[in-house]
């Protein structure tokens, strides 16, 4: 039962779109389970890449933690979402950490099988490429933006990127179902917990946003989308 659970949900992933049922089902067969608490690290930068991961529940960041513990989050992955495959494909060890911002159930998959399905589909090892691709172009977004957006373009910027893939309507706005600290969101957007406070405050006066328990709800996008530039 537990299988056919995980075959049904890998048919609706992404990265195994287009694969045959007896191939998915090989998937499902050698997929694991695996719970992290909220705030546990799923790997650390440099940890060897032997595992892919497919999110069933919950949210993980990807940040990048320098020596002297200052946090960049790079970005946050919901159900449905995969990471970790890119050590997977070059044997190179994880080139960022992966922290669980809520209670998170994963499917994992070992290099192994990662490997038998591309070279029996290479349609999965053309996707990852694609998603590579995508990943890249977001980096030189994030440089760009850094140069030219001052902290409020940033965070308005930030905050309608997070509704779009993180988001839930509701009475009056769109709710970013993923709770952030004002720390968390700063590193996400290379400022200061304080700047972005005062960011945020002015955003809160205005009445483009409301806060609540570490959640925001964004209420007049189209003044948000008007502050980026």
């Amino acid at each position: 039962m537990e299988t056919e659970n995980e075959f049904t949900y890998f048919q609706q992933v992404t990265i195994f779109r287009g694969l045959g049922e007896d191939e998915i089902q090989e998937l499902a067969s050698a997929a694991r389970k695996k719970t992290f608490r909220s705030g546990e690290v799923i790997f650390h930068r440099d940890d060897p890449g032997q595992v892919m991961y497919v999110i069933k529940e919950g949210k993980v960041k990807i940040c990048l933690i320098s020596p002297d513990g200052q946090e960049i989050s790079l970005i946050v992955f919901g159900k449905g979402d995969y990471f970790g495959e890119f050590a997977l494909l070059d044997g190179l060890p994880r080139s960022a950490d992966a922290i669980a911002l809520e209670k998170v159930e994963c499917y994992t998959l070992q290099r192994s099988d990662f490997h038998k399905a591309i070279m029996k589909n290479p349609k999965i090892a053309i996707r990852v490429m694609e998603v590579l691709c995508e990943r890249l172009r977001k980096t030189d977004q994030q440089v760009e933006d850094l140069i030219f957006l001052d902290v409020y373009g940033r965070v308005a910027k930030k905050l309608l990127e997070l509704s779009d893939t993180h988001g839930k309507k509701v009475e009056g706005g769109i709710r970013i179902e993923v709770r952030l600290t004002q720390q968390e969101l700063a590193s996400m957007v290379g400022a200061s917990r304080e700047s972005v406070n005062k960011v945020l405050g002015y955003f809160t006066d205005k009445k483009y946003i409301s806060t609540d328990k570490h959640r925001i709800t964004l209420h007049r996008v189209a003044d948000l989308e008007r502050r980026i530039y």
